[in-house]
């Protein structure tokens, strides 16, 4: 029988569900690309699947995997939430793109973040209408000094 989710696994409840989107890019102006994410917990609630798709060929469909990641659960002496790692964020889309991120949830906003040399990312999706709504926006940093606005999205609850 698997164990209740911890506190900070439990916050993942507030992206479960399914959402609209609405995107728009620095890259194309005036362009809102449309989509929908499906976000379930995997079997055992240790994980989310979150899963989003784009009306647009320019923006890549995705799935990313949420949860703690830094211990082996099979080992009994592992901790069911280590203290001192942060949720992980495992990242893959249609373009054979893959990247890890850490991320943390709280009552206000939704944070993931990823620094690498000449590319680093990171986001906040701020909770609205009783976590009906995120509205999020990403930063990128390829100079390793400046952030510069990346995609904003809009996430709404379907009924």
């Amino acid at each position: 029988m698997a164990n209740p989710p911890t506190p900070a696994l439990e916050s993942l409840d507030r992206l479960v569900g399914s959402w609209t989107t609405e995107a728009t890019h620095p890259a194309l102006p005036g362009v809102v690309v449309h989509g929908t994410a499906d976000v379930e917990w995997l079997e055992g609630k240790r994980f989310i699947i979150f899963r989003a798709r784009t009306d647009h060929p320019d923006f890549p469909d995705s799935i990313s995997i949420l949860g703690f990641t830094e211990a082996d659960r099979i080992d009994p002496k592992a901790p069911a939430e280590p203290s001192s790692s942060p949720l992980s964020m495992h990242y893959y889309d249609s373009r054979g793109v893959f990247r890890d991120y850490t991320t943390h949830i709280d009552d206000k906003a939704w944070h993931w973040e990823r620094i690498a040399p000449g590319f680093s990312q990171r986001f906040t999706g701020t909770f609205a209408d009783n976590f009906r709504t995120i509205d999020g926006r990403s930063k990128l940093r390829r100079d390793d000094a400046e952030w510069a606005d990346d995609l904003r999205i809009t996430y709404r609850r379907r009924e």
